[in-house]
């Protein structure tokens, strides 16, 4: 298959893919996109694209190490510029209890299902290592996982395994997890979700919204937020190095650069949305630029070759997904939760803090922050529960 070579061609294809099926929605109203969103639609056809190799060079590559972070902790900081820190707080007792309710399911998928999967995964005293820093990896992230393969004994062969059902679940969970959105109100109504204060949340956004509708941005206005969202960026990243090395110099090495990055460009934007930032005209359209600019990058990365490159791990993988999806529906009819947040805290849990305010701003804008505050949950809990899991795991080898 042809294949992408130039870094800006591959940057314009991508945009224009996205811009394309956007228009076709607006201006053609088919109706397979009151089904499927475009946003999904854009993840599925870079999937496929990346899959059949069209990505697949040293200038694409270069391309999306260049742009991917820079663009989004620009996003995170536009849409949190539209959150209610003060809302936003009183949502804090249950974002932990649901983000708790995710990491436990998911570890009881992963306890359960392991004596059933060992002997295809190559063997419990082999796999088991490899299992729990997986488990690590899916409460908090990759430098959790990093961290349980020196913590724990892992074998090098199960884990190049282990990566390849964590990128393959993945990509295909949080494609599933965007389908989802547009369908929303039938989860709630089975479980009799409380969205009251969620409601909250995106009703004081909406109302900044609202006041702004007979204001058209203009291109100063453009021209100032993106050149103020860009070097939030810039400076995000340079202070989370920083404090990367303060953290390990204190042994608090789980929390990586991606995730103290994070955790800066979050505290910054809930500070500007307090100021006259906060109503900056464009916030709302420039959020959804960067949106679609940083799903149409990640999904173009998400090959399915993983599926056959290690095909029962990622069976494997797929069932600890259904376990995790039952009990957490469990879990919602009898503590009424709505599924914008368990999907965040699925995604805050398997992706980390970088992902969760994807899934959780495809619901609203200014449901940024709850994303990013599971995440950064999820990476301070991540390495003590992978070395509980280790602990239960190796009883099976």
């Amino acid at each position: 298959m042809f294949t992408i070579t130039n870094g800006f061609t591959y940057i314009a294809f991508l945009m224009m893919l996205a811009g394309g099926l956007l228009a076709l929605e607006k201006y053609a109203k088919w109706k397979i996109f009151n089904v499927i969103p475009p946003l999904v639609w854009i993840y599925l056809f870079n999937m496929l694209f990346c899959t059949f190799g069209l990505y697949n060079s040293d200038g694409c590559s270069a391309a999306y190490g260049a742009i991917k972070n820079n663009i989004l902790y620009a996003m995170i900081f536009v849409m949190l510029l539209r959150c209610d820190f003060r809302k936003l707080g009183k949502l804090g007792p249950r974002m932990i209890g649901i983000f708790m309710g995710s990491a436990i399911t998911l570890g009881i998928g992963f306890l359960v299902l392991f004596p059933l999967f060992s002997g295809a995964l190559g063997g419990a005293e082999k796999t088991w290592g490899a299992t729990a820093a997986l488990y690590a990896s899916w409460v908090g992230g990759s430098a959790n996982m990093a961290a349980m393969q020196e913590a724990l004994p892992v074998d090098a062969g199960a884990y190049s395994c282990a990566l390849a059902l964590d990128t393959a679940c993945y990509s295909l969970w949080i494609a599933l997890l965007l389908f989802a959105v547009k369908y929303a109100s039938k989860w709630n109504n089975a479980t009799k979700a409380d969205t009251s204060k969620l409601d909250a949340v995106a009703a004081a956004a909406n109302a900044e919204v609202a006041k702004e509708k007979d204001t058209k941005p203009s291109a100063a206005d453009w021209v100032f937020l993106i050149g103020l969202s860009l070097i939030v960026s810039a400076v995000s990243q340079f202070v989370g190095v920083q404090l990367n090395g303060f953290f390990k110099g204190v042994g608090l090495s789980f929390f990586d650069k991606g995730t103290c990055t994070t955790l800066f460009v979050t505290v910054l934007g809930l500070i500007c949305a307090m100021t006259p930032m906060g109503r900056l005209p464009a916030v709302t359209e420039l959020s959804n630029v960067y949106l679609y600019a940083v799903v149409s990058l990640l999904a173009s990365t998400a090959t399915l070759v993983d599926l056959v490159s290690a095909p029962m791990w990622v069976v494997y993988g797929l069932a600890i997904l259904v376990v995790h999806v039952v009990l957490m529906f469990v879990l919602s009819k009898i503590f009424h939760w709505d599924i914008c947040m368990c999907s965040t805290a699925s995604v805050a849990c398997i992706g980390g803090s970088a992902s969760a305010p994807i899934i959780s701003t495809a619901y609203d804008a200014s449901f940024a922050g709850i994303g990013v505050l599971m995440g950064v949950l999820g990476a301070a809990l991540g390495n003590f529960m992978g070395l509980g899991m280790g602990a239960l795991l190796q009883m099976f080898a």
